[in-house]
C-alpha cells in the first residue's frame, strides 16, 4: 500500500508577504515625497507674491504655510 504524503511549508508565502509589505511602502513613500513637493511648491509660489497680492487672499505672509498645510494641521 502506498502513502502519499503532502507537506506544506509557510515561508513562501511569509516571504511574499515581506516583499509585497516592502513594496508597499516604498509605494507610499513616493506618493508622500510628490504630495510634500507639490505643497514646497506652493509655499514657494506664495512666497513670491507681493503682501497686497497676498492681502487679497486674504493671507499674511507669516501664514502661508499653515494655509498650505492646513489639511495636515488640526489646528
Amino acid at each position: 500500500m502506498a502513502y502519499i504524503t503532502q507537506a506544506h511549508s509557510n515561508i513562501f508565502p511569509a516571504i511574499w508577504e515581506k516583499i509585497s509589505g516592502f513594496f508597499v511602502t516604498v509605494g507610499r513613500s513616493l506618493v508622500l515625497s510628490a504630495a510634500m513637493d507639490s505643497r514646497l511648491k506652493r509655499v514657494e509660489a506664495l512666497n513670491l507674491k507681493t503682501d497686497e497680492e497676498l492681502a487679497k487672499m486674504n493671507l499674511r505672509r507669516e501664514n502661508i504655510t499653515a494655509y498650505v498645510f492646513r489639511d495636515l494641521m488640526h489646528i
